[in-house]
């Protein structure tokens, strides 16, 4: 599978949820959401701009975890996209052990709580970090991206094909503070 996406910086989460939703958006997940990067000591899958993942997702006592693996980054036009092989698994902390034993170290910890919609082809998802401006990741074909785009009610130029890290340095730089995208940062 592709995955083709854009991100912002999301202005207004009450607005926006309320906007997505009257454009008939319907919520398919909220809760908690924690990933764990793995890669082995030389950094080898980072230097190809490959992720292996595990992806858990967490709401009202129940879970859900994926083992992911991601392609190198491409870009179409303002688009950021990826190859993505996604697998349900059963035990979170079994699947932590696997990837320790074989040798992969966990080399970057996201954990944040998100609203994730689906408004046609396009999945609208905000992500709320420990501490960092709130995004909104819009996944889909571009035509679908778009109509969500316009569904926000946000201005176009706000969204970009850039990474997670890249939000964090803009968010670092205009506050001087300390981001923080894991609960162990805080």
């Amino acid at each position: 599978m592709l995955e083709v996406e854009l991100k912002a910086v999301c202005d207004d989460l009450p607005a926006r949820r309320k906007r997505i939703e009257q454009a008939g958006a319907k919520l398919t997940y909220e809760g908690r959401l924690v990933d764990r990067r793995y890669d082995i000591e030389s950094r080898e899958l980072a230097d190809r701009d490959e992720v292996l993942r595990v992806r858990r997702y967490e709401s009202r006592g129940a879970a859900k975890t994926y083992l992911d693996w991601k392609g190198r980054t491409e870009t179409q036009g303002p688009y950021k996209i990826r190859e993505e092989i996604s697998t349900l698994v059963d035990d979170f902390a079994a699947t932590e052990q696997i990837l320790d034993k074989v040798g992969f170290i966990v080399t970057m910890e996201v954990d944040r709580e998100i609203a994730q919609y689906q408004l046609g082809a396009a999945t609208i998802r905000f992500e709320i970090y420990p501490r960092m401006d709130v995004l909104v990741e819009v996944e889909g074909e571009p035509d679908a991206i778009e109509h969500a785009i316009d569904a926000l009610g946000m201005s176009r130029g706000e969204f970009t094909s850039e990474r997670l890290p890249a939000f964090v340095g803009r968010f670092e730089q205009r506050t001087g503070v300390k981001a923080a995208v894991c609960d162990r940062e805080l």
